[in-house]
């Protein structure tokens, strides 16, 4: 089965698969060299997109947000 799913919130659009891939540069990024996508065990996602805010939980430990839609 294929699907997709989209937030689309005042004239903007999100794809699950972009939000996830920003997630995971998230995760390797703030990681520093040695932090790989392979060591990512867990990824807990909440958007809200009225805040223009994705809430993330990496590995059930580690938390933040980064921006759901780029200015």
């Amino acid at each position: 089965m294929k699907s997709t799913f989209t937030v689309e919130f005042s004239g903007n659009q999100a794809e699950s698969k972009e939000v996830i891939a920003k997630a995971k540069k998230v995760w390797v990024d703030e990681g520093g060299q040695n932090r790989k996508v392979k060591d990512l065990k867990t990824l807990d996602l909440y958007v809200k997109p009225e805040e223009n805010a994705v809430y993330y939980v990496f590995n059930e430990e580690e938390s933040g947000s980064f921006p759901l839609y780029e200015d």
